[in-house]
């Protein structure tokens, strides 16, 4: 327990001053939130064990094999490279000490359900000509849309990401003033954002889809969320080495390296604070510690492993949140190729309010759904058989929805028969390996709030230092990371929540 890292201290922790040696601290949970935290309170000198239920770290980025094919389970967009670049760095690293990086062209390919289909590339003047096609000035309006959205991006990380501020006084602050455009930019929707510059309605699809994956809708997701498309065309979309598999894995190695230690299958059932420390009842039995940083879901840790009186929140406070969706997600290794499906596809609906509707206002299973198809193996021969296709469909559906055999069974269909109609390709008849997972293997898996795939949805009333705090203020020495804290939903987000969680840690017990 603590490995070698006790003995030395790390070039961040001397540069800091400020030393964590001799504590012992447990990180519940091994997302990425839990795995970033980790590095930096084991470079911060902390012994630091993470406890993970299942038998794989990496939280929703888990990966399964059957038969030959290797599927990512969860996330598989890699964007924001600078944010995993600015964690490798923190430790004197970069991601390619540990996974390489292909850049995807294109990007994403869109079917709209009328027939029409287009194709957003890396190539800036190819993505100009085909906003231009839709509309007289939509390549200028484009632009200047991405303009807007690269300075929102810069400003919001540099102030409201990487710089946590989890109290009012943080926000009357010179830096978060001379912000004022960015932060009026909150108090709009991203739909009325979005249609300032664009009037066709299928240049506002691709301006707000990043949503889905952020868990918003158009209509309750702020302007602020503008930054995503600097993200999407500026940054590029990438495919690490080993999917995101690949990711998982090194950033374990990374946090080895610093000393950290994994305990697998070791799902946490209770957390009792003592005196000195906690004891935290585990599968392999008791764990002692002096400090905890829960990345398990912040609902679950408060509502079924503290005792009432050490809860931030009643249950009532989670009844009233507006949860990001779950997701319906279909598995498939397929005889043959799946051309023209690209390595990333969306399939929308001409009018999408509908699917969104079904979300958020009145829960139900999409009639007529937008979806995202992820085919890696158009990329990454790795992930199936010779003469073989790797894909899965993922629907985003309300939370909590009913999720029976029957239901799932009728649902399958519904969406195979989508991708034949819109897409052109068939894949009924040459399933070969098939899996299923939808919201009550998210409650199930990861203990999320109803089933939910991705936890609490960027509202405007959820967003920056409406999100839980990653102090608890019932409880000293309980910390939280992941992506219910800020900065919010997403990979890279999740990573900058793991840091705020430790900076919290480090600032409040460091020697």
């Amino acid at each position: 327990h603590g490995g070698p890292i006790r003995a030395m201290e790390s070039p961040s922790g001397q540069r800091q001053g400020r030393s964590l040696a001799g504590r012992d601290v447990a990180v519940v949970g091994g997302g990425f939130g839990g795995l970033s935290a980790a590095c930096y309170l084991a470079d911060a000198g902390a012994a630091v064990t993470v406890l993970e239920k299942n038998d794989q770290v990496g939280g929703r980025a888990s990966q399964f094999e059957r038969d030959g094919f290797r599927f990512d389970m969860g996330p598989s967009w890699y964007l924001m490279p600078d944010v995993f670049e600015r964690f490798f760095g923190a430790f004197g690293k970069e991601p390619t000490d540990y996974y390489g990086l292909e850049r995807l062209d294109p990007h994403y390919r869109v079917f709209f359900k009328d027939g029409d289909r287009i194709d957003l590339t890396p190539d800036r003047d190819q993505v100009r000509a085909v906003f231009e096609s839709y509309e007289d000035g939509g390549a200028a309006a484009f632009d200047d849309y991405l303009e807007r959205s690269e300075r929102t991006y810069e400003t919001a990380l540099e102030r409201f990401v990487y710089t946590d501020r989890p109290r009012f006084r943080d926000w009357v602050d010179p830096d978060v003033m001379r912000s004022a455009p960015i932060g009026l930019s909150l108090l709009r929707s991203m739909e009325s954002h979005v249609s300032r510059y664009f009037d066709h309605p299928k240049l506002q699809q691709v301006m707000q889809y990043t949503l889905v994956f952020l868990g918003g809708s158009p209509k309750n997701t702020p302007a602020l969320y503008t930054m995503m498309s600097h993200v999407d065309f500026n940054l590029g979309v990438y495919y690490p080495e080993g999917g995101y598999g690949g990711v998982v894995d090194g950033i374990t190695d990374l946090a080895r390296e610093l000393g950290v230690t994994f305990e697998t299958g070791a799902e946490v059932a209770e957390i009792t604070s003592k005196r000195d420390g906690f004891v935290l009842d585990t599968a392999a039995g008791d764990h002692t510690t002096d400090l905890v940083v829960s990345d398990a879901d912040y609902a679950h840790t408060e509502q079924d492993l503290l005792p009432e009186h050490e809860r931030q929140y009643s249950a009532d406070y989670w009844e009233k949140r507006t949860l990001a969706p779950s997701a319906f997600l279909l598995y498939l290794g397929v005889e043959g190729d799946v051309d023209p499906l690209a390595h990333h596809t969306l399939v929308l609906p001409t009018d999408w309010d509908g699917h969104f509707a079904e979300i958020f206002e009145k829960p139900a299973w999409p009639d007529d759904p937008a979806y995202y198809l992820c085919v890696p193996s158009q990329t990454d021969d790795t992930v199936a058989p010779d003469g073989h296709s790797n894909l899965f469909a993922l629907v985003p559906i309300a939370p909590g929805l009913d999720d029976t055999p029957a239901i799932r069974e009728e649902y399958r269909q519904k969406v195979l028969d989508d991708i034949a109609e819109n897409t052109g390709v068939e894949l009924t008849e040459r399933i070969v390996v098939e899996e299923t997972f939808s919201v009550d293997d998210f409650a199930e898996r990861y203990n999320s709030l109803r089933g939910t795939a991705l936890g609490l949805a960027h509202t405007l009333s959820q967003t920056a230092l409406f999100r839980p705090p990653h102090r608890s203020k019932a409880l000293p020495g309980l910390y939280f990371a992941g992506g219910y804290t800020t900065p919010g939903i997403g990979v890279p987000m999740c990573l900058v929540s793991g840091e705020h969680a430790a900076e919290a840690v480090i600032d409040d017990h460091a020697r």
